[in-house]
């Protein structure tokens, strides 16, 4: 069994964490239950090939685990293979580049969890799998190869949850301090507000701090500076749109918060890899 085998398209994962090939749970944005976790997808697929995406820029965690060898993923410098002896986590707003062409057994989440990985984590991040883990990873490969048109399951659901929960209880993962209050305010800002003036001085007096306060805060819980930031996010909403929209080069510049498309276009080359129209003629769904 293939992709092709699969009724519905393989939407590029950038701004929403839906495939199109897994089960499909909760959307982006909702807030998490006890457990921290958010679960948006579990997929599948028995013989996954031509498994080549570049500039995948998501706003939320993955798991992969592969059955054979023949996948790998890779972030900056960092490169691991997918092999049946480790469990791989990308953390969100991480650029990765997927790659394989060989048909091997799949296994992926897609989720999101109240918690910040430590900045000097490697990424991507491999966990020896444990026997708890392989038992749960091969009921869900049973779960949702029965799920009858991708529909979710109270069964996927809780088996989902019952990995995920395993997995980042380990003490091999390293967490940082959850951000405070205030700066979640900022980052949500800066999210629903991406073409607006998101310079450090407007940021800091949202948050209420000082500019150099606001630097250190960020490189504490986010690992980056809020200009870093902010491009980030406006990087993976274009990026979105171009895979998604019908909104010219022009349009999603100006919605983005960049002031012309030159500046864009260089921009999103540099965190992407790739040109804004080069990018929407590989993955526009």
């Amino acid at each position: 069994m293939s992709n092709a085998c699969f009724p519905r398209k393989h939407f590029r994962p950038y701004s929403q964490p839906f495939t199109g090939l897994g089960v499909e749970f909760d959307p982006l944005g909702l807030q998490p239950g006890r457990t921290g976790i958010t679960l948006h997808e579990t997929g599948f697929l028995p013989a996954n090939a031509d498994w080549n995406f570049t500039g995948v820029f998501s706003p939320f965690w993955r798991l992969h685990y592969n059955w054979n060898r023949g996948h790998s993923i890779k972030s900056g410098e960092q490169q691991v293979e997918l092999t049946p002896e480790y469990i791989v986590l990308t953390p969100p707003h991480t650029l990765i580049h997927l790659g394989g062409d060989n048909p091997v057994a799949h296994l992926w989440l897609h989720f999101n969890f109240i918690h910040q990985m430590h900045p000097d984590t490697p990424v991507p991040i491999q966990l020896p799998v444990r026997d708890t883990e392989l038992c749960l990873m091969r009921d869900l490969r049973e779960l949702v190869v029965a799920a009858r048109d991708h529909q979710p399951t109270t069964a996927i659901c809780r088996n989902s949850l019952a990995l995920l929960q395993v997995v980042l209880a380990r003490p091999d993962l390293r967490w940082h301090v959850p951000p405070p209050d205030r700066l979640l305010r900022v980052r949500v800002h800066i999210e629903g507000h991406l073409a607006d003036n998101l310079a450090a001085p407007v940021l800091a007096r949202l948050a209420g701090m000082s500019e150099a306060g606001l630097r250190r805060a960020f490189r504490r819980h986010f690992a980056t500076s809020p200009a870093l930031f902010v491009t980030q996010v406006r990087v993976r909403d274009a990026a979105r749109r171009l895979a998604t929209t019908d909104e010219t080069i022009d349009g999603i510049a100006e919605q983005t918060g960049f002031p012309n498309r030159a500046y864009f276009s260089r921009v999103f080359k540099q965190v992407v890899g790739e040109a804004p129209a080069r990018f929407r003629h590989k993955h526009r769904a």
